[in-house]
């Protein structure tokens, strides 16, 4: 028994973790349902209060600990107040009651575009707009509908701050700090000879690396909002990826006596400013020291003539090692500081001597427009979050007008049905529902047996209601949906039957709604984008990717003005709609032949390394023959980038011009005397090139294009 305690209170597993917070729930729902039916008699405040706390925590997925769990279930107890006086006024009238539930229910779905968080009270606060919905039609009764639902919602709140503590897990922020700190360490020891990380080095900068990758860090820590922490902190990671990757791929000095202490001295100013974000992101104060050495550095270096393509291809990898180390720094300060940390940040985009404004772009936006940025981005039918919306909102309404007008039966379970089983693609929902409803039956034939054996004895029901909730919200996350349904089942027979004289015909009915609004559900999968994120994730590539095709031809059109261009918001935009698709991707069933090898992470890098490099030509313009090399590389590449979403989307693709076989990659090394920006431009162009490589291979088309690209490279 102490080793199960033990367990319940230290363990990070699974079932550890849905014992605590059944244990949570458990006490929230049943003290506000008890204190209300049994110690005052209010039956529609006990109602009210059960189900807030229920929906919010048991139909909820709000991922982090309880005490994060509290401070995002504050946060919406105003929009769950609103969607009770919403449901109860427009529950009059049918009509009225669809069309709402179509508005409504596709805007609380379409709030999970701004991130996990979010996403994850948005069930409960679906089923708190359609408990209202159905009868008894009561608008009188609103203030004691309000009242059970606050006081749900706060002993909730309590509960989750307060009872069995989840122990303490790394942050994005302690990740972030830590992949500064392992920066740090590599740059010392390029620093000294021979310039090089060994292999346990390098696997530890690895290792370091790939723990930042949003699909490695729990829903909780992931830096997905819209707000400005949230985007500098998301900032923050990717820089200090890039950084790592650089560092590990910095090419070594030429033999030979040392030509200048430009290059040591920049990379003993990258290992201070990377040691410095770490303290800052761990103490949350200002380093010491700022950038403004490192950026003096980079500009010199970039500015200092060299002889010959080695020295020439390590100068510029040095040059964008300085710019991650600047980003990084910058991004960090605004992720600890907000808006504040924006003023001290130097590098591309903020501070003296600043490239395009576009590094940094949200530090100077207010929250109001960073939010419509987000929603507006998503808003459409080629971004998964609409989808997803559009599907759910319409089955919703469709469930209510069944149940309006056919006087379903306790026609909310019919509704509840469809939240909690519809999912982004039909073989998944045929799969849930499927299991729900084996679950729902066995449920139901022993909720059945025993309103069948109890009678009107509602003692016996109030001794097993709190320890069948404290069951069903602990098995049901781990055992799956049908063990969700079963138990579910169970608990809501008890608490009806507590509320008004019920037979055993009560588990009846809760079948039927089930099959009801399942088989809605399964509908409205097979006719709103019955594939999921899949076809979706096809489409959004291959606009990404012709999206940074223009956009590498525009950049290196403008390289031999010398003249800096900022990255094409439509790769901002693609970029954005390509992630969310693949997050989604990554949670959906595929079929076996929709798991193919297409290496979709890799167009994510791609879009990432457009947005990243060669924008800032500091020093001597090139000569007209590095700039004919440029564009001629350049369009070399935009091909390859345009050969990939054809790869990725073969369907629109049959419809656009064909960019051609892939010939031999154009030469790179330049003439002895080429400027420094030369190659900071032909390193960039090869880092595309390996990406285009990548994602070759991991289709399946165009291997010789992949073979030319990666000698290339």
């Amino acid at each position: 028994m102490r080793a199960a305690l033990r367990e319940l209170r230290t363990g990070t597993g699974p079932v550890p973790a849905a014992a605590r917070r059944a244990v949570r729930v458990t006490l929230a729902a049943g003290l506000g349902f008890y204190a209300f039916l049994y110690g005052l008699d209010r039956p529609v405040e006990a109602t009210y209060a059960l189900f807030a706390a229920v929906a919010l925590a048991g139909l909820s997925r709000i991922p982090g600990s309880g005490r994060l769990r509290a401070v995002v279930v504050a946060r919406v107890l105003p929009a769950a107040c609103a969607l009770v006086v919403l449901g109860t006024l427009l529950s009059v009238r049918t009509w009225a009651a669809v069309a709402g539930m179509l508005v409504i229910g596709f805007c609380v779905a379409f709030s999970s575009a701004a991130g996990p968080r979010l996403a994850g009270a948005a069930p409960g606060l679906q089923l708190l707009y359609i408990l209202p919905s159905f009868p008894p039609y009561a608008p009188d009764t609103l203030g004691q509908r309000l009242t059970g639902t606050v006081v749900g919602v706060l002993l909730l709140i309590l509960a989750e701050a307060t009872v069995l503590p989840d122990p303490a897990v790394p942050g994005y922020r302690d990740l972030a700090a830590g992949a500064a700190a392992e920066a740090a360490r590599c740059a010392a020891v390029l620093e000294r000879p021979p310039h090089t990380l060994s292999a346990a080095e390098t696997a530890r900068a690895v290792e370091r690396e790939q723990a930042l990758r949003p699909s490695r860090v729990g829903e909780a820590q992931r830096p997905a909002g819209p707000g400005v922490r949230e985007r500098a902190l998301a900032h923050t990671g990717l820089a200090a990826r890039t950084l790592l990757a650089r560092l590990r791929s910095l090419p070594p000095p030429e033999p030979g006596p040392a030509t200048g202490t430009a290059g040591p001295d920049l990379v003993a100013a990258v290992r201070e400013s990377a040691a410095g974000t770490a303290a800052l992101l761990v103490t949350g104060s200002p380093p010491a020291t700022d950038s403004t050495r490192l950026r003096d550095l980079q500009v010199s270096l970039a500015r200092t003539p060299v002889t010959g393509p080695g020295p020439g291809f390590r100068n510029a990898a040095l040059v964008e090692l300085a710019e991650a180390a600047l980003v990084l720094r910058g991004a960090a300060g605004i992720a600890v500081r907000g808006r504040a940390g924006a003023a001290d940040a130097v590098g591309p985009g903020v501070g003296p001597d600043a490239g395009p404004p576009d590094r940094f772009w949200y530090a100077g936006k207010g929250p109001v427009r960073l939010w419509w940025y987000r929603l507006a981005g998503n808003t459409g039918p080629r971004s998964v979050h609409f989808q997803n919306a559009v599907r759910l909102g319409s089955a919703l309404a469709v469930a209510r007008a069944v149940a309006g007008l056919d006087s379903l039966p306790h026609g909310f379970w019919a509704m509840l049905a469809v939240i909690s089983l519809t999912r982004t693609n039909a073989v998944q929902t045929r799969a849930t529902v499927r299991l729900a409803l084996i679950g729902t039956l066995v449920g139901a034939v022993a909720a059945g047996g025993v309103l069948a054996v109890a009678g009107e004895a509602s003692t016996v029901y109030a001794f097993l209601l709190p320890p069948l909730m404290l069951f069903a919200f602990c098995v049901g996350p781990v055992r799956g949906v049908g063990w969700a349904q079963a138990m579910f089942t169970l608990v809501v027979a008890m608490a009806f039957a507590q509320l008004a004289p019920v037979t055993w015909q009560l588990a009846e009915v809760r079948f039927l709604d089930v099959l009801v609004g399942s088989a809605i559900g399964m509908v409205c999968g097979l006719l709103a984008w019955p594939r999921g994120a899949h076809d979706e994730l096809g489409r959004a590539v291959a606009e990404l990717l012709h999206a940074a095709a223009d956009d590498v031809q525009a950049a290196t059109a403008a390289f031999g003005r010398a003249r800096e261009v900022e990255p094409d918001q439509r790769v901002r935009h693609a970029l954005a709609l390509a992630e969310s698709a693949y997050a989604q991707y990554q949670t959906e069933r595929q079929r076996p032949a929709a798991a193919g090898g297409e290496d979709w992470q890799a167009a994510m890098m791609t879009g990432h390394h457009v947005l990243w490099g060669g924008r800032s030509p500091l020093g001597t313009p090139p000569g007209p023959r590095e700039e004919a090399m440029v564009m001629e590389y350049g369009a070399w590449v935009a091909a390859g980038l345009r050969r990939a979403a054809a790869a990725a989307d073969p369907v629109r693709a049959a419809g656009l011009p064909d960019p051609g076989p892939a010939g031999p990659a154009p030469r790179r090394a330049g003439p002895e005397d080429a400027p420094p920006v030369f190659y900071t431009a032909m390193a960039w162009l090869g880092s595309l090139t390996a990406d285009v490589a990548l994602f070759d291979r991991g289709a399946g088309a165009g291997a010789g294009a992949g073979a030319q690209a990666s000698g290339g490279a």
